[in-house]
């Protein structure tokens, strides 16, 4: 279960640290998403984030973050004490922390294979096997009427500028896909969202030295629940076929819904 503590001040005080992290989650279970779903993982959930998408599946990191500060000893024992050889870095943004690169050298060390699921508005260089940058549409910007449940929509006005300003940073993009294996996975609801993915790809694709094939741009469709992928899975399907992307389902959510730990 997410831990119950709520983020409090230490959280900036200690985001340059290199021997602890913000953990919110630590478990095992089946990558849901992206080119590597299906496979057995440890997923291990740092709590903050620079950005507040009002569909977020994790707000318990971002909206309203709990976590309790880990070791990079204890995260370490905590993954070796489970089967998984593939390890998901998420958030949150876990590329907030300089502790997570001492983190992932230490994965890599010990031979894990290891994902790092971020917004893609922060670059750092680590052993990272694939980064999975999931770049934030207009469309994900909060508004009073488009929170998590229980946000107060006063706090989701507050963080509607900045969140549609820094939503997009080109120069880490461009670092990420030029030093990393990578899938561009973007949550998208309907055809109103394909405008921006190709705006944000013809920018990118104009930037970085690297080839960006269709193959690795991914429609994923937004939804936390059973009940909002079943309105959203087959238009986003539709549309990823119509463009040539590929399309990623949300397995954990067909299989589990919306349960924590998943």
């Amino acid at each position: 279960m997410p831990v119950s503590r709520p983020a409090g001040d230490e959280s900036a005080d200690r985001s340059n640290s290199r021997d602890a992290l913000p953990i919110n989650e630590l478990f095992t279970s089946l990558q849901g998403e992206g080119t590597l779903a299906g496979v057995p993982s440890t997923f291990v959930r740092t709590s903050g984030c620079n950005l507040r998408c009002w569909f977020c599946d994790s707000y318990h990191t971002s909206w309203e973050p709990s976590h309790e500060w880990r070791s990079l000893e204890s995260i370490l024992e905590a993954v070796e004490e489970r089967d998984p050889a593939h390890v998901v870095l998420t958030g949150g943004e876990p590329l907030l922390y300089d502790a997570s690169v001492d983190l992932l050298s230490a994965l890599a060390d010990r031979g894990y294979h290891t994902t790092v699921e971020t917004n893609g508005t922060i670059y750092r260089e680590a052993p990272i096997d694939l980064v999975s940058i999931s770049p934030k549409l207009a469309g994900s910007n909060p508004t009073a009427d488009r929170v998590p449940d229980g946000v107060d929509p006063d706090v989701a006005t507050r963080w509607a500028d900045r969140h549609d300003r820094e939503r997009i940073d080109l120069e880490a993009l461009v670092a990420l896909v030029e030093s990393y294996d990578f899938q561009l996975k973007f949550v998208v609801e309907d055809e109103g969202d394909i405008s921006g993915v190709l705006e944000i790809l013809t920018d990118l694709r104009g930037a970085a030295s690297v080839s960006i094939p269709d193959e690795d741009v991914l429609l994923m469709p937004e939804g936390a629940t059973r009940e909002r992928l079943a309105e959203t899975r087959s238009r986003v399907a539709d549309l990823a076929m119509a463009h040539g992307f590929r399309y990623t389902p949300r397995l954990h959510v067909d299989l589990w819904n919306d349960a924590p730990e998943t």
